[in-house]
């Protein structure tokens, strides 16, 4: 199974585009977050309403994966906490969103939302909890944010993590992790693109870059590869490495 992981595309039409070419090529589409860009002058209400078209034209040869960012909150929930209120319109499509779960051969895949509140993060440990006696031989989080203290979050000047996130891989030991958040880790000297946490997760963030083609990484569960591809160009490891391998960032 090949997977396709893009996030932080925030409304950039020629980055979406890009996808819509690229994901008949892949058995698998992660977008991991922040869909939607707060700073644009294109009302929030208008952005989902092109993006839910854009999401109608990715068809992956196999399921296409969407997980909420910071950036798609547009509403208050039942429980007064911020949402990603409109993403759901995506199912109609057959799209997996947040909180949902799916099995694709030997994998478990567990897309989760970004949360506001103590109700949110209640909800995503409930999710986890009940899909960890499922888990097939091998278990991946769409999570959009990474975890505090791995160089996946290394903006250059701080380490700007989820403390919440590194607790529950700590407690559950998913074999993956494909966040975003982040734009700068990948380009930052003591950051990255994929860490192993715990010598047993391993977390990939692509990272955000201008230009019509985002940051990419595809991981090959088969070959038992990933690879970054980005304006730098282009940079490999092995999934059964110990460690993510040393990187010249200049």
């Amino acid at each position: 199974m090949r997977i396709l992981l893009v996030s932080d595309l925030h409304y950039t039409l020629p980055q979406l585009d890009w996808v819509v070419r690229a994901a008949p090529s892949y058995d698998l589409l992660v977008i991991a977050g922040d869909h939607l860009d707060v700073s644009s002058a294109v009302s929030l209400d208008a952005q989902s309403l092109v993006l839910l078209r854009y999401f109608k034209l990715m068809r992956p040869a196999g399921p296409l994966l969407l997980a909420s960012g910071n950036h798609d909150l547009s509403g208050a929930d039942a429980n007064g906490e911020r949402a990603a209120l409109w993403l759901p319109e995506s199912r109609r499509a057959g799209l997996y969103l947040d909180g949902d779960s799916l099995t694709v051969g030997d994998t478990l895949i567990t897309v989760c939302p970004w949360w506001d509140g103590p109700a949110g993060r209640a909800e995503l440990e409930r999710q986890l909890d009940a899909q960890a006696p499922h888990r097939a031989a091998r278990w991946i989080w769409v999570y959009h944010w990474p975890p505090l203290g791995s160089p996946t979050c290394w903006t250059g000047r701080r380490d700007y993590g989820d403390a919440d996130l590194a607790g529950w891989i700590a407690r559950y030991r998913p074999e993956m992790v494909l966040a975003g958040h982040v734009h700068q880790a990948p380009f930052k000297p003591a950051g990255g693109w994929a860490d192993k946490v715990g010598g047993h997760t391993w977390v990939f963030n692509s990272g955000r870059q201008i230009g019509p083609v985002p940051t990419h990484i595809v991981i090959d569960l088969d070959a038992g590869s990933a690879t970054w591809r980005s304006l730098m160009g282009e940079e490999s490891l092995q999934l059964d490495a110990e460690r993510a391998p040393a990187r010249t960032v200049f």
